[in-house]
């Protein structure tokens, strides 16, 4: 932003003419372009809300009005509104500002989000507060995604405003996208509103007709129940937010500022719930972006100039990303076997199931973003001997744990859970980290856990999940992250349920790992080789069952045990570890690494795994501080 328009804070918005917002907007996307090319970053989100940002925090007093983010990764240009302008390059790095809203960071952060469709709820939840208050001046408002619009949460926070008819503008920001394309009926009806050309001129001539006339009550009464009969007579049904007691306003186009600002001006004065439909596209003045929408999501480094997006790290031929040996896999599994079919919460991309629908249209299934539908979906499609591959971020996953009880493992229906993203995943940070999937899953009755450390161990429990009929759930986790690249269709090998395996031998100490941070174990094993220090490494593969067998040799041969996971260490697998050595009897020091009990913050995955004390160099540390002072009957927590 130029030194001729200073905007340090809303207040300082808000004393611009109208006119000069404009190109505030453009200064403001230019930023926003030259920022991310070079630092990366969610993109396309935040081009597509430059106008609609601007003017909500001109038209709103925030922060004492509450301005609600759905998702949050769209938040960028009110997180350059509201002081953070010079704080921007530190965006999504360790140390640095949130990717997403934060109430810890900014007064003006109503409410910290990171997953779909909260807003609605939340933005409800504080008009009913002001409400009880007795503040009848604080404005409520929730911006929420077409795609956010999907999910249950949204369906059910409508249900209660119509109710409780408070104060609130629910702003619906229709780009037809939420990570990849929107599906589902809702979609289509949107698409009914804003294509209505009925609908649009005769509410232009209503307009007309009434802007002539006294601005007497008759004439708004008269004006209510003409625009009801519109919305429901020329759409040929009932608008849907209507029919729940929520005045419906548009569609009008969200890069209008002009228009924008006058609209909610209106707005801000008529009492009870609203909805305003604003037309906007995502990616909005970068052409790459407006063109690929799903690739610029969240599409890295790249050149301005050219469009064309810049590896992190330099390509290698040798690696493969654990997504890509899931989404290459299921292809090789479902042409020999016609029961298996794909369903995923609106990541087919990210998910690397974007092939197999190209190649089995039939077979793969966008639910939208619909965790909890995801999984009881899935749980029917087991009942008629299908074998559905549920795929599902494990952040994300946590929407759906009641399903998993209730729906799949009580059930005792085959459903396989294929976890992405498990373990810390990096700049996204505490709201999308996979921190908890070990711990919450393996106190679950029917249930199967495990974490391949390798790609050849990823393809094989797959193999394996397709043929074991395990009355229940079989769960896979896997981060977000790159192995060693393997021979293509390799055969394929049943793994034994709740079978781990040694890894390499040692005296004195064991380290037992769980999941791809074993190839750091395996890194520091070397390294302590060359120190002298023969550490033994097993790589446990199931989180439940636990191989017992492995477990007996490891506390009968060892005095000192280490236990590292990608993930938090309550309830996790060391937990699991120390559980079976008290029950058994037997007596050793057993030292746990992985995710305090606390939420982990933003950076790298490197860094993270650096600063939480379980990467190579700390297991390296803590397997000679345990060598070095080794003292029985010792369970360190």
């Amino acid at each position: 932003m130029q030194e001729h328009l200073p905007i340090k804070v809303p207040e300082d918005l808000r004393k611009l003419p109208l006119h000069s917002l404009t190109v505030l907007g453009e200064q403001i996307r230019s930023f926003l372009i030259d920022h991310v090319a070079e630092n990366g970053g969610h993109f396309s989100s935040s081009l597509g809300v430059v106008e609609l940002t601007i003017a909500l925090h001109y038209v709103f007093d925030t922060p004492v009005d509450k301005l609600v983010w759905d998702v949050g990764h769209q938040a960028y240009v009110h997180k350059l509104l509201t002081g953070r302008k010079n704080f921007f390059y530190s965006n999504r790095q360790l140390g640095g500002i949130s990717g997403f809203p934060c109430r810890e960071e900014s007064e003006f952060d109503a409410f910290g989000t990171g997953h779909s469709s909260t807003s609605i709820s939340a933005a409800l939840g504080m008009a009913v507060a002001a409400r009880h208050n007795k503040n009848t001046k604080r404005q409520h408002i929730a911006v929420i995604g077409d795609g956010a619009m999907t999910a249950g949460l949204a369906f059910e926070a409508l249900n209660n405003v119509g109710f409780e008819q408070p104060n609130i503008l629910i702003i619906l920001n229709d780009n037809n996208m939420s990570i990849d394309n929107n599906v589902g009926a809702l979609q289509n009806y949107l698409i009914k509103l804003t294509t209505g050309e009925q609908y649009n001129a005769l509410k232009s001539q209503v307009k007309k007709v009434f802007s002539i006339l006294p601005s007497a009550k008759w004439s708004i009464d008269v004006l209510r129940k003409l625009e009801k009969a519109i919305k429901g007579g020329v759409l040929q049904h009932s608008n849907l937010f209507e029919a729940l007691n929520i005045r419906y306003f548009g569609p009008i186009d969200g890069h209008d500022i002009q228009k924008l600002v006058h609209i909610l001006e209106k707005l801000k004065h008529i009492p009870g719930p609203k909805i305003l439909h604003c037309i906007t596209t995502k990616g909005n003045g970068y052409l790459p972006a407006m063109q690929e929408k799903e690739k610029w999501h969240a599409p890295g480094k790249f050149d301005k100039e050219t469009g064309i997006t810049l590896s992190q790290k330099p390509h290698s031929e040798d690696t493969i990303t654990f997504q890509e040996i899931f989404g290459n896999t299921l292809i090789e599994l479902a042409k020999a076997n016609t029961n298996i079919v794909a369903v995923s919460p609106a990541m087919l991309s990210g998910s690397a199931l974007t092939k197999m629908k190209k190649e089995m249209p039939d077979r793969v299934f966008d639910v939208g973003i619909a965790e909890q539908h995801a999984v009881t979906f899935s749980a029917g499609l087991a009942t008629d001997g299908l074998r559905p591959f549920c795929t599902i971020y494990s952040t994300f996953l946590q929407r759906a744990y009641d399903q998993i009880i209730h729906d799949v493992a009580l059930q005792k229906l085959d459903v396989v859970l294929c976890i992405d993203r498990a373990g810390v995943v990096g700049a996204d940070g505490p709201t999308h980290h996979g921190a908890f999937d070990i711990a919450y899953l393996r106190c679950i009755p029917n249930m199967i856990g495990a974490s391949p450390m390798d790609a050849t161990d990823f393809r094989n429990l797959l193999y394996t999940a397709q043929h074991h009929d395990c009355k229940g759930t079989f769960a896979i986790r896997y981060p977000k992250s790159n192995t060693s690249r393997i021979e293509p269709c390799l055969p394929f090998m049943q793994i034994p349920i709740g079978k781990g395996r040694k890894i390499s031998s040692g005296k004195g100490i064991a380290i037992l790992s769980i999941g791809p941070i074993g190839q750091e174990v395996q890194q520091a094993c070397r390294q302590l080789q060359d120190d002298g220090i023969q550490a033994a490494h097993y790589d446990l593969r199931f989180f439940k069952p636990l191989d017992i067998e492995l477990l007996h040799e490891v506390f009968q041969q060892f005095s000192s045990v280490i236990t590292v996971e990608d993930g938090c260490i309550i309830g996790g697998i060391g937990s699991a570890v120390i559980e079976f050595m008290v029950e058994q009897g037997y007596q050793a020091t057993v030292k746990r690494l992985g995710l305090p009990d606390s939420f982990a913050i933003h950076g790298s995955i490197p860094e993270l795994h650096r600063l939480y004390a379980y990467d190579k160099d700390a297991i390296v540390a803590t397997v000679k501080e345990v060598y070095t002072n080794q003292s029985p009957v010792t369970a360190i927590l």
